[in-house]
Order: C-alpha cells, then structure tokens, then sequence
C-alpha cells in the first residue's frame, strides 16, 4: 500500500512539469526604411496591414499606421512589436503634407507610393497577395524605394 501511495505521489508532482506552459509568441520590430523620394518636403505614410482587408488604399484598417520625417530624401518608420506573421506594408510620400494620398482626376496618386515586395497592380493597386511577406519575429527591416 505505501508503495502505490508513494508511486501516486511521485506521478502527480512529475505531472505539472511534463505538461509546459507555450512559449510566447515571437514579437518584434519592424523597421520600414523608404529611399529615392523626389523631395525631402512634407512627410511619409506608412501603414502594416494583417491581411487583405483594405490593403492599401484604406489605411483606417490598418494594424498599425506611422507618419515619418524625412531626412535627406529617405524616411524610416518603426512599428511597434508585432506578432510573427503575414503582413503587408503600404507606403506614400505626402509631399504635401495634408495627411491623405493625393489623386488626379482618374483616381492616380500624383504623389509617390510603394508597397513590400515592390508590387504592382493592373490598372489599380497592387493586391496583398502580391504584397505579403513572412514575418518572424525579432528585429526586421524592410527597404523600399518610392516610386512616382
């Protein structure tokens, strides 16, 4: 009887430490450094999407969104920690500084744009799928040259 006591009790405090809390997540920083702007004026747009959901035109559906200086012709955002993931990233230079992409008359920024993986679109923006890149955690940068 003391033995199956003692076996008992030896199962049940080994049990705990078997079964282990999950890691965290990997969390980091992403750092989005934009080159070859046309002017050092006005300010650059940056916005991290999760997922299709209004990439890029609609940065209110954005995970995270950043209004960056510039410094001779380039600009670096930081975006706060975030999960590893898909994302896409969506950058304009607001020469302007007005707080929007401004358009011509048929809808086409006359200010510059860029999205990761230099994307394009077909007779309009480029689509996340097109966009998207693997992010893993840690301390990542991403660069990208604005394009007029």
């Amino acid at each position: 009887m003391r033995n199956r006591v003692a076996v008992a009790i030896v199962f049940a405090t080994a049990l705990p430490s078997a079964t282990s809390v999950a890691d965290p997540p990997a969390t980091g920083v992403l750092t989005v450094r934009v080159s070859q702007l046309r002017s050092g004026d006005g300010q650059v747009g940056c916005a991290l999407y999760a997922s299709a959901d209004g990439f890029p035109t609609n940065p209110s559906k954005a995970a995270q969104m950043r209004w960056c200086s510039i410094e001779e012709k380039t600009s670096t955002c930081s975006f706060d920690p975030i999960r590893a993931g898909t994302y896409a990233v969506a950058c304009f230079h607001d020469e302007n500084a007005n707080g929007k992409l401004d358009k011509n008359f048929l809808g086409i920024p006359t200010e510059g744009t860029v999205v990761s993986n230099h994307a394009k679109g077909s007779m309009g923006p480029p689509p996340y799928e097109k966009a998207k890149f693997s992010f893993s955690g840690g301390a990542s940068a991403l660069d990208l040259r604005m394009g007029y």
